[in-house]
């Protein structure tokens, strides 16, 4: 009953913003929907941890270890991120950058992408799955391209070109997955595409049709969680976007395009019994982390440079999951965690810091210390905790990431301390004058929302110095489930 409402929630939200998504209550709407939505994932999380993974509507839903913090994890960033996107778009509206007729449309997509997200999460039908992430897509299309400037239409159409290749790759390896489990479970129709169902069965599965189908899912899922060489479309998206929709993008949707990886990632594993899969990641993941490392010094843009800086920590969980193991699994668990409620914190100042200075130019926004001390602040400490500095959570994850490379995998040491110093030091040299340079801007006319930059700081500081017993066993079930 909870995992339908978590479902259901979204749905109904997006059909109600649809037809009042102009009015001067949509952005409370938007907070109502989303908090409800958080309600019944912390009961689903309650129960999932009280009586163990389940499934519902027949089998095409479940809910296990592995997928359950993170459903939890995207209804409370979506919540935090309609809570921030209140004052942030009501100051878009002021300044003419947003017509009723586009707050009806943003309010009414962005519940329908939370839904597309859930039910990803969630769905037990692999092809199910497919159709959300695709839904997921299209209604980002929509919220990329809110602005309907030059450069935002031009983002859009390049996130849907190349996350709609993605995807129809995606595609293809799903039909060769059902391909391969047709042999083995015999003719059960769509049944055959139940992800608990293949994994049954992923020991009896033909390898070669099975590491085929990784293949074109790992390119395809890939695309949307932003892997080099699939990312050219990330960057774009996050710069031209509302802010709010490119913390979602950034802290949301790159978790749930990996989950599907890892998710195909298990029923390869199980049927090739090869090294190959893992292998296969690990090399994407420090291909990632290196490019995104050098392009973060020549970024000019505010948002393209933290959006640069998700290629990178995408590439350190795709590295630690191909790694596999206990400890690396749980780490990279931990690290999607962390990243999701760092990355969403950073691009709420970001967006504040970026209507401060009325422009998303690095070289024009200075001084935040100054004109607005909080914004300046949660800046300098979100960047802080995203580039790995303890006592936060990022650096317990990198640390376990590291530690763990170094026993199983010591010849990549060299290229994830390259990568990881030079996205250092590319990010803080922009960083550093944006905080505590000087300026002539003025404040902002709305008092910015800044409750959900320092309430997700305060979880990710807590969770580099302590992680509650019941998430620990939720990443050490997950971990263990994962290989």
């Amino acid at each position: 009953m909870e995992l339908l409402l978590v479902l259901v929630t979204p749905l109904l939200g997006a059909l109600l913003l649809a037809f009042a998504g102009a009015h001067r209550r949509a952005p409370e709407i938007n907070v109502t929907t989303s908090l409800a939505t958080l309600g019944f994932a912390v009961l689903l999380v309650l129960r999932v941890i009280r009586h163990g993974p389940m499934t519902v509507a027949n089998e095409q839903f479940f809910v296990d270890p592995f997928n359950v913090f993170l459903i939890a994890l995207t209804a409370f960033v979506g919540f935090t991120t309609a809570l921030f996107s209140r004052p942030y778009m009501r100051i878009e509206e002021d300044r003419g950058r947003l017509t009723p007729a586009r707050l009806r449309l943003y309010h009414s997509m962005y519940q329908m992408f939370m839904a597309s997200m859930l039910v990803a999460l969630s769905t037990n039908n692999m092809g199910l799955l497919w159709v959300a992430m695709e839904a997921a897509t299209l209604s980002t299309v929509l919220l990329v391209s809110l602005y309907r400037t030059r450069e935002s239409i031009e983002a859009a159409w390049k996130y849907f070109i190349l996350c709609g290749v993605g995807i129809a790759l995606a595609l293809f390896g799903t039909i060769l997955l059902y391909v391969a489990a047709e042999g083995v479970l015999g003719h059960e129709g769509m049944h055959a595409l139940l992800w608990t169902h293949l994994n049954a069965v992923k020991g009896h599965m033909e390898p070669t049709v099975v590491g085929l189908a990784f293949v074109f899912l790992l390119v395809g899922y890939g695309t949307k969680v932003g892997l080099a060489p699939l990312h050219n479309w990330l960057p774009d998206a996050h710069a031209e976007g509302p802010t709010p929709v490119s913390a979602v993008l950034s802290g949301l949707l790159l978790n749930v395009a990996m989950y599907a990886v890892v998710r195909c990632k298990v029923l390869a594993d199980g049927a090739m019994h090869s090294l190959l899969p893992g292998r296969m990641l690990m090399a994407l993941g420090l291909l990632s982390m290196l490019l995104a490392g050098f392009f973060l010094w020549r970024q000019r843009d505010i948002k393209r440079l933290f959006g640069y800086s998700s290629i990178e920590h995408m590439g350190i969980i795709s590295f630690a999951f191909g790694m596999g193991g206990p400890l690396a699994n749980f780490a990279a668990l931990l690290h999607m965690t962390v990243h999701s409620l760092t990355k969403s914190a950073i691009f709420f100042t970001a967006g504040h810091a970026a209507q401060v200075a009325d422009t998303q130019r690095i070289d024009g926004i200075r001084g935040l210390l100054v004109v607005s001390p909080t914004v300046g602040w949660g800046l300098m400490l979100g960047t802080l905790a995203i580039l790995g500095t303890p006592p936060f959570g990022v650096f317990t994850s990198e640390y376990l990431v590291l530690t763990t490379a170094m026993r199983d995998h010591p010849r990549a040491i060299p290229v994830l301390l390259i990568a990881l110093v030079v996205a250092f030091a590319g990010i803080f040299r922009h960083v550093q004058p944006m905080v505590f340079g000087e300026t002539d801007a003025k404040p902002l006319p709305h008092s910015p929302a800044l409750l959900p930059v320092f309430a997700h700081l305060a979880l990710v500081l807590m969770l580099g110095v302590y992680i509650p017993p019941a998430l620990a066993h939720l990443y050490r079930l997950a971990a263990h489930l994962i290989g």
